[in-house]
């Protein structure tokens, strides 16, 4: 279905842009955040999506497990924070959005007119971020900028092909967007959240600019500045989550030996290796 008859890129949240701005590794939840506009999920709840993806996967892959497969590792979340696209993908899903790479024949329309679309998902290496159209204007919610910047209807088609050149992966997000977060309740403050009128995005990045930080704008292959103090809450939360997903070792072998490998087998490999 053509997004310019779905919901998304009208009135938001009364005109005011929501921004998050980069905390340790989670840009993947700024990402699915700023695509809903508001503080939706926190990095937990999508350590939960990766857990469950895991479980899902190894359920898939019990009885063929190959040497390419290790089960005791999660395929959707690293320790320290960076998300698979499966696991934003079951995000959004919850709001009935769909994530669809730019380059499958369903997204040829927003290859030709991005403009008719409401929401992009970017990726290269471990950094994600979103472009958004809201109230009828194209946003860049980067959580490595201060504030959300305004792209102009002409630049936005020209972004997302310099996007492409460098190598980033660009997905189109479709569905019937929220067109409300209650901003005054008390899930409404996650710590790196910020409500902004478009004009005070505006002042804080001619600010910005002005003191030399217009990184946005340019595609850049070091994405994901990170202190050394990472969160080691979320950490703690990843690795429990993975804990709970992995399932339980095998039992040891009759002579100790692991299985299919014999002692015989063992110098083979040892004199493959050398």
């Amino acid at each position: 279905m053509n997004s310019s008859s779905e919901g998304g890129g009208g009135a938001s949240n009364g005109g005011i842009l929501y921004h998050e701005v980069q905390e340790s590794k989670l840009c993947a939840v700024h990402c699915v955040n700023t695509v809903l506009q508001g503080p939706f999920f926190s990095e937990f709840d999508l350590a939960a999506l990766a857990s469950d993806l895991d479980r899902t996967e190894r359920q898939m892959m019990l009885g063929s497990v190959t040497g390419d497969y290790l089960p005791e590792l999660s395929h959707n979340v690293s320790l320290d924070g960076d998300f698979s696209i499966q696991v934003l993908q079951k995000a959004l899903e919850v709001w009935d959005l769909q994530v669809i790479p730019m380059n499958s024949p369903v997204a040829e329309p927003a290859q030709i007119d991005p403009e008719k679309e409401n929401a992009f998902i970017c990726h290269l290496q471990d950094h994600w971020f979103c472009i958004r159209k809201l109230n009828g204007e194209w946003y860049n919610f980067d959580s490595l900028l201060a504030a959300p910047e305004h792209l102009s209807r002409f630049y936005l088609s020209a972004y997302l092909d310099s996007l492409k050149s460098f190598g980033w992966s660009i997905f189109l997000v479709r569905g019937n967007f929220p067109k409300e977060c209650p901003i005054s309740s008390s899930e409404a403050s996650n710590g790196y959240g910020q409500w902004l009128s478009p004009e005070d995005a505006e002042r804080i990045t001619k600010s910005c600019n002005s003191a030399s930080s217009r990184r946005a704008l340019v595609p850049y292959a070091d994405v994901e500045a990170v202190p050394d103090d990472e969160d080691e809450d979320l950490k703690a939360a990843i690795a429990a989550s993975l804990l709970d997903s992995a399932p339980p070792p095998p039992p040891p072998p009759i002579g100790g030996e692991q299985p299919g490998t014999s002692s015989e087998e063992n110098e083979n490999s040892g004199a493959e290796k050398a």
